[in-house]
């Protein structure tokens, strides 16, 4: 391991099988979290290739336990996540949680990985148990309840025993202020191997990395982004989403085809003016309330539309509209309708 951060620390980039070394020696409880700690540091100091995080990702899952689904079942629909891997540090409300529950309602499955918060007031977990959907179900329940309501969360802690092992390190990295690979890795870790994926990332430079990984791991259709928006003292900082405030960095890939970045505004769409503090989260419990406000048409303007705005790609991805635009429509009529509503309704009358 000394060797790999020597490697690293002189901006040399480790092969698939230092990195299946190096996993293997940061999921070990007997090693020092110091040591991982320089490890990690002098990854993240150097710059992770999109190489590095497939192979990190690859070998990560390999680790993790799988969702067990019928053979087949996504042949012919696709299977969608919807994330952020955080770290924007803007405490937006749980905008990716709350898409991922209205394409739930557009009769999309979605199989939602994500955990706690981190750097934020309120994770998916923390806003998904404020609303009364069960998030701590086995692989087995969660597999049932993703065939039975189209919609299933997946608590991290259940199917990576693995990080148990990387924690202590981790936490170390965060005291120091350093982020690690593992600040991004979780969107590419879904144990229930989604076929396509709306990922939002805080750093625009991230978006071709994790685009090719999430290629090279075999999605069908993905899209990655990271959307501008100026704060409060008037300097652009970056969402783990698309923003309605301003340009959007997006690496997309249909299947095989090449991989297409661009930069795209959404200022053709019926968006209210809006800034940061319209997006503004609070704790679970006033984000839950937040999602069921949008979903009965209680809550509209700046909120609703970065909802719209980020369900409307993921329904493009999802195969359920030919355009942004389209999905926009679609989205909106989800709760019009009353969908989303009673797509929530269903999912709290679960039993755990």
């Amino acid at each position: 391991m000394h060797e790999w951060t020597e490697t690293i620390r002189t901006g040399g980039n480790l092969s698939a099988d230092s990195v299946a070394g190096a996993v293997g020696w940061l999921v070990d409880e007997a090693v020092s979290a110091e040591d991982k700690a320089d490890f990690l540091t002098a990854f993240a100091k150097k710059g992770e290739t999109a190489q590095e995080i497939t192979a990190f990702a690859k070998e990560l899952r390999s680790r993790s336990t799988l969702l067990p689904l019928p053979e087949g079942l996504f042949h012919t629909n696709e299977l969608l996540d919807v994330c952020g891997t955080g770290g924007d540090r803007l405490n937006t409300f749980n905008i990716s949680t709350t898409v991922g529950l209205l394409c739930a309602g557009a009769g999309v499955f979605v199989a939602k990985h994500g955990n706690r918060a981190v750097t934020s007031s309120s994770g998916s977990a923390d806003v998904l148990e404020a609303l009364g959907i069960p998030i701590n179900l086995s692989p087995a329940a969660a597999g049932l309840a993703l065939q039975q309501h189209g919609f299933a969360f997946l608590f991290a802690p259940q199917f990576h025993p693995a990080f148990k092992g990387i924690g202590a390190a981790r936490k170390l990295c965060a005291t120091r202020g350093q982020r690690t690979i593992f600040n991004f890795l979780g969107p590419l870790l879904n144990p229930a191997r989604p076929t396509v994926q709306l990922v939002g990332v805080s750093q625009p430079d991230l978006t071709g990395p994790m685009a090719r990984a999430l290629q090279s791991l075999g999605l069908h259709r993905a899209m990655v982004v990271s959307g501008a928006v100026a704060n409060a003292e008037g300097t652009v900082v970056f969402l783990d989403e698309l923003s309605t405030l301003g340009e959007n960095t997006v690496a997309e890939f249909h299947q095989d085809r090449a991989l297409c970045q661009s930069l795209w505004s959404p200022s053709s769409l019926p968006l209210t003016p809006a800034g940061l503090a319209d997006l503004e989260g609070g704790d679970a419990r006033e984000n839950a309330a937040t999602v069921e406000g949008l979903f009965t048409g209680k809550i509209t303007g700046p909120k609703l539309d970065a909802v719209l705005l980020n369900s409307a790609a993921a329904l493009f991805l999802a195969g359920r509209a030919g355009s942004i635009t389209e999905g926009w429509a679609l989205a909106d009529e989800v709760i019009e309708s009353g969908s989303a509503l009673r797509k929530l309704r269903e999912l709290q009358g679960q039993s755990c």
